[in-house]
């Protein structure tokens, strides 16, 4: 059975109270830290604390992600199986709450590590961490499938997450680089920062699970689950409107994540203020809480694949005005941050609010934990791809790494790297999401049929 919705559609018109909505949006508070901060400190924690070389800290950053392409399939097949078994995807996401444990871990390297030995101990808590995150994520992503609620109301309920995950992803932007010592950074600092920041994560997840619980008690789905496995996996990835979404949110994820990695060095190396870092990031997460209503009724008005579009091309164009540097002037390179940033609220909206979409729409005996275990991985592997290429641009530039407290001399070529890692390569990436969102084709027949 194929069709746009696989339930009958008088089941599909409930409209979500807020006081559930709340909850379960709160769940991507602690998410958002663990999405931000290694994004955006890790790299730079390896090459200028660790003294870890720029090619062999890619390495350390993108050989977990690989397990993940692996693991996060794996985590959607047990999620469609506790659901079968259970009626929910509860007993999983409470193993995902060791997450924070995970977090702390990542940044407390002992003191005499340094160099590859510190890229390893990285690379296994990152690994560790990357699963743990893929039990929570994969049940908590699948949650809107589960619903009776149709087209509009999905958009609704993840932009109550969008704009719960972008003061997450504010509130940790703008906190680890001040926990961690601003412009005097030190290990003791980076394993301050992982615990504080580990407390909120346990804090909200817990509140995330319980708001998943009433929203499943107020609008679930009566159709049994999907199954798993690996037919069903083979079955989602022959899923032509799955497999478009997929690589063009590979390639947002990639290019976000890139840009997210290159803050700390363009505030340093070209902006030459190791400080603008926060206001960099707060430039980029802060319009997310003002605009995400507004790419909400730009959807409504156009439809998701529309707007996604229109916040693609944004983004691509905010970053060539990044890959100009200082003659542009800091008001201007701000604004443009700030393009990127009104822009990404979309790139967060839109696509997982499409997932679903594509879900209802795929045959009844796949389950949504298999669409979204594949979505996960996507996303990591793009979290992993952005930090590895700006790492690639930085040593293919000559760039010296150093321990905390030192400040080598770069050579022109790695200045130069940090400017275009920062804006070019970000255009282009961008570019080829756009080339690719346009093969996606169901969100005209979800929006008149929903």
């Amino acid at each position: 059975m194929t069709g746009l919705d696989r339930r009958p559609a008088a089941a599909t018109d409930a409209t979500l109270p807020r006081g559930p909505l709340a909850g379960f949006a709160a769940g991507s508070l602690g998410m958002g830290v663990w999405v931000t901060v290694p994004g955006l400190l890790l790299l730079y924690f390896l090459t200028d604390v660790l003294a870890v070389d720029p090619w062999l800290a890619g390495i350390a950053l993108l050989l977990p992600k690989v397990a993940d392409v692996l693991l996060h399939p794996w985590v959607g097949h047990r999620a469609d199986v506790e659901q079968t078994r259970r009626g929910d995807r509860r007993r999983l996401l409470l193993v995902g709450c060791a997450l924070p444990l995970a977090f702390a871990a990542l940044f407390a390297v002992p003191g005499g590590l340094t160099g590859a030995p510190a890229a390893a101990w990285v690379a296994v808590f990152f690994v560790v961490g990357n699963l743990l995150f893929a039990a929570y994520q994969v049940p908590y992503l699948a949650t809107p499938a589960d619903l009776r609620i149709g087209y509009d109301e999905r958009t609704r309920l993840m932009a109550f997450r969008m704009v719960v995950l972008t003061l997450g992803i504010l509130a940790s932007g703008l906190l680890a680089p001040l926990l961690t010592g601003g412009d005097t950074a030190t290990r003791s600092g980076y394993q301050r920062m992982g615990l504080v920041l580990a407390v909120g994560m346990l804090v909200a997840m817990f509140v995330g699970v319980a708001g998943i619980s009433r929203l499943r008690g107020s609008a679930a789905d009566s159709t049994p689950a999907g199954h798993g496995g690996w037919r069903a996996l083979r079955t989602a990835l022959r899923d032509r409107q799955f497999r478009w979404l997929v690589a063009a949110y590979l390639a947002m994820s990639t290019t976000t994540h890139l840009v997210l990695a290159g803050v700390p060095y363009y505030a340093e190396y070209e902006l030459r203020a190791t400080g603008l870092t926060t206001v960099l990031v707060a430039a980029f997460v802060a319009p997310a809480l003002l605009v995400t209503p507004a790419w909400l009724m730009v959807a409504r008005r156009v439809g998701k694949q529309r707007a996604l579009l229109g916040a693609q091309g944004a983004f691509a164009l905010g970053s060539l005005v990044l890959a100009v540097g200082r003659p542009a002037g800091l008001p201007v390179l701000i604004g443009a941050v700030a393009v990127l940033g009104v822009a990404f609220a979309g790139m967060q909206l839109l696509p997982f609010s499409m997932l679903p979409d594509v879900i209802r729409a795929a045959p009844a005996t796949t389950g949504a934990g298999t669409y979204t275990g594949v979505w996960t991985a996507t996303e990591a592997t793009g979290a992993a791809l952005g930090p590895y290429a700006y790492a690639l641009c930085l040593t293919v530039g000559g760039f010296v790494a150093s321990t905390a407290g030192e400040s080598p001399v770069q050579p022109d070529a790695a200045l130069a790297a940090v400017r275009y890692g920062f804006g070019l390569l970000p255009a282009v990436a961008m570019l080829a999401a756009v080339l690719l969102q346009r093969r996606y084709t169901l969100d005209a027949t979800a929006r008149t049929t929903s």
